[in-house]
């Protein structure tokens, strides 16, 4: 075979009077060596053809060869490809081109670990280098802030300004909408009676820690607060249980968990203080004169917030503050449950609500410093945890 090469490849000029094809017996073996070389050097050309269209793509592909200067914000949206993320990165000078981050993702099996959210990258990157900049989850831009249980709608607006600097002001107006915010016009029926056309947004920012993405505006952070309050009362199915095993609306139980929340001292105790508010609302007895009066402190307190006021320890209350009928939120001297949540409880609150403790408590009292509660059916009973409570610092 290699004589048939090298026939096929003999340059030598012939003979002066000499035929050209005096080699004519080897005609047929120089064509078959042509067709040899072509096919040898064809099949070398085609088994390395992606190989070297993949090195074509990398030194034709623009990229910035160094490590990058200055900054830049990108987002990565929910279901972005690296297509759209290389997009992006390009819009913002990050990449020189977005098939070089494409390629480099394409190398990178990590490269499908990338989460939403904003990124601070620096511009003109090597691609390979801005993709481990957005894999790096150091370099994701949130605000964090956490709201602990039974936090006022009052002191979430106070958080927020303080960690996105909005004033204060464009929450309270926000606010005024809770339909806009997302919170489904059912939440406000009641079934009391007592009207609820003015809607309130309390009860309905759920407390929680949470990564907010930079640029959202107040209404747009509610929003993400009333989204999270929907999903968890869908997880632990809230609206079914009230409305199927209370015989009450999902916003009576809503009120119900608030005050929970504001009254019981450790989680343990959530059940057994919302049995003691369904007992004095919906089974009024002679130990409470059939009147359905909470008594609670802590709504006198609401009242005084939406004054302006501070609120304040129960033994701070005044006489007066006990005794105003015109703070519609006073339980000590209204009936039934407030105009609204008086907080935004958790999800504990929530499900001490919803599934009450079994008992015949009408009373209950701090009983130590750990929180920990007593709880009684007549007022002699509560009058004897009263003195444990006292005995141990407790009241």
């Amino acid at each position: 075979m290699f004589d048939d090469l090298d026939d096929a490849f003999d340059e030598r000029q012939p003979q002066k009077g000499r035929p050209l094809h005096r080699r004519g017996k080897k005609r047929g073996g120089s064509v078959i060596a042509l067709v040899l070389v072509v096919l040898i050097f064809g099949g070398l050309a085609g088994a390395g053809y992606f190989g070297f269209d993949r090195l074509r793509d990398r030194f034709t592909t623009p990229d910035y060869a160094g490590p990058g200067q200055g900054e830049a914000m990108v987002e990565v949206k929910t279901g972005a490809s690296a297509t759209s993320i290389g997009n992006a990165l390009y819009k913002e000078d990050v990449v020189k081109s977005a098939k070089a981050f494409i390629l480099a993702a394409n190398d990178n099996p990590d490269s499908t670990g990338i989460q939403v959210g904003f990124y601070k990258v620096k511009k003109q990157m090597k691609a390979s280098d801005a993709l481990l900049m957005l894999l790096d989850l150091g370099n994701r831009v949130s605000n964090k802030v956490t709201f602990p249980e039974g936090t006022t709608s009052f002191d979430v607006y106070k958080i927020l300004s303080k960690e996105t600097e909005i004033p204060v002001e464009e929450f309270e107006e926000a606010a005024k909408d809770p339909i806009a915010l997302g919170v489904p016009d059912f939440w406000f029926n009641r079934s009391d009676g007592k009207s609820s056309s003015t809607k309130s947004i309390e009860g309905f920012l759920y407390p929680d820690t949470y990564q907010f993405d930079p640029g959202l505006d107040a209404k747009q952070l509610l929003q993400v607060m009333v989204k999270r309050f929907l999903a968890v009362t869908t997880e632990i199915d809230f609206v079914k249980k009230v409305e199927s095993k209370l015989d009450i609306t999902p916003y009576d139980a809503l009120m119900v968990g608030s005050l929970v929340q504001s009254e019981a001292g450790i989680a343990e105790d959530f059940p057994k203080v919302a049995r003691v508010i369904y007992n004095t609302l919906f089974e009024p007895g002679d130990e409470i004169g059939y009147r359905p009066v909470l008594r609670l402190d802590v709504t006198i307190n609401y009242g005084l917030m939406l004054q302006g006021k501070d609120a304040k320890n129960s033994g701070s209350l005044t006489e007066a503050e006990l005794q105003d009928a015109r703070n519609p939120w006073n339980s000590h001297l209204n009936e039934g449950l407030p105009p609204s949540p008086i907080a935004n409880p958790g999800k504990g609150a929530l499900q001490g609500a919803e599934t009450p403790a079994d008992g015949d408590w009408y009373f209950f009292v701090a009983i130590d410093k750990s929180g920990r509660s007593a709880f009684a059916a007549t007022h002699a009973e509560h009058e004897v945890n009263k003195a444990k409570a006292r005995a141990n610092g407790a009241l």
